[in-house]
């Protein structure tokens, strides 16, 4: 079982940044692929990253590309999505997902332990 606390959303104008974290915690918690998705108001789980057990496989979706990063540090059991040049459209609730599979996975159902999310408003 692992256990996925996000922080670090916020309401930012546009252009700024946020940074969120999400800490896993349980048995064997760096040994998991990680994820971010994130979910507006009447939409899918959308994949935002992933990032591989080791920090050296990331993956992005294009809607994030060049402006978002994300990382791990395995010591502290924690992953971060650092998120620049923000747009109204980043505009959802932002979740962590862990997933056993070795290939990361872009599909929220092959995660198998999410986060209770937080919160992102960008505006105009």
């Amino acid at each position: 079982q692992v256990r996925l606390v996000e922080s670090g959303g916020g309401l930012v104008q546009a252009g700024d940044s946020l940074r969120l974290s999400c800490t896993a915690s349980g048995r064997a918690a760096s040994s998991y692929g990680m994820g971010w998705f994130r979910q507006a108001p009447g939409k899918e789980h959308e994949f935002v990253a992933a990032i591989g057990r080791s920090g050296g496989e990331i993956d992005y979706a294009d809607s994030g590309k060049g402006r978002f990063t994300m990382s791990r540090d395995n010591a502290k059991n924690t992953v971060y999505l650092e998120m620049n040049s923000l747009k109204p459209e980043d505009t959802a609730v932002y979740y962590c997902a862990a997933t056993r599979r070795v290939v990361l996975p872009t599909t929220p159902d092959q995660y198998d332990y999410w986060g209770q999310g937080t919160q992102v408003t960008v505006s105009s």
